[in-house]
């Protein structure tokens, strides 16, 4: 799926939270956000997800042949907390009226490949915060959308789970035909994860500048320690304003 924005417009009351969003995903795209707090990354992709209409403005959508469908993951898993783990990871395949015996296949498949073999009873208060988000992923790739919106879901996460998921997301879109619209608060996640990442500005957001990522795949982590990386994340810095923050002060 593509999706196309131009020129849209969100306020809640006198709060404009975007302003004269335009910008076009391409296919199978893993496109990053980033932006200040409160710059409306997360109005943004309601409005993608459709769930909010803008004032101005429109979304238009390029879907596949017989597909037609975004699926929008936040922070929170979200998970069904009276679910097992194999349970929530299907449900996405349940809903779309797959056999139970083929969802369970195929989320069985997935839950041991991410290191989840033997939790498939467990329900979801007995999983780390890390389990739970990999279900939660899991689940959104089984559910085999168009478009994925993913709204900082690893934002909550040590650094090394961070880091594994982020690999794992990666694994799982590049054997998919989905499209990614991935927003983040971490320049270097954007960057490892993206094919383009997209700057909003502050509030009211829009988008001030757009850097295709020159970073051959596979990324590994330790990318970010060399001195092209550096450069570039200092780039997208400057377009958010941190350099006047004393944030390159570490570089």
């Amino acid at each position: 799926m593509r999706l196309s924005c131009s020129r849209v417009e969100v306020s809640f009351g006198a709060v404009q939270a975007l302003t004269d969003v335009s910008f076009a995903t391409r296919e199978r795209e893993f496109l990053g956000i980033v932006g200040p707090s409160g710059c409306g990354k997360t109005t943004l992709l309601r409005v993608l997800a459709g769930s909010l209409r803008p004032q101005r403005g429109e979304v238009q959508r390029s879907p596949a042949a017989g597909r037609n469908r975004t699926l929008l993951v936040f922070q929170e898993n979200n998970l069904f907390p009276w679910m097992t783990v194999l349970e929530n990871a299907a449900f996405g395949l349940e809903m779309q009226g797959v056999a139970r015996e083929t969802r369970e296949s195929r989320a069985i498949e997935l839950l041991e490949r991410f290191g989840l073999s033997g939790r498939e009873r467990a329900y979801p208060h007995q999983l780390s915060l890390g389990m739970k988000q990999r279900v939660a992923v899991i689940r959104s790739f089984l559910s085999d959308p168009d478009m994925l919106l993913m709204d900082e879901p690893f934002g909550a996460l040590d650094v090394q789970t961070r880091l594994t998921l982020q690999q794992e997301v990666l694994a799982l879109w590049e054997q998919s035909d989905n499209s990614v619209v991935f927003v983040t608060h971490d320049v270097e996640e954007a960057i490892l994860l993206s094919d383009r990442v997209l700057v909003l500005g502050p509030s009211p957001g829009t988008v001030i500048s757009e850097h295709p990522v020159p970073f051959r795949r596979p990324r590994p982590a330790s990318l970010t320690l060399e001195e092209d990386f550096l450069q570039f994340k200092r780039e997208i810095w400057a377009d958010l304003g941190l350099e006047t923050q004393g944030w390159f002060a570490a570089l």
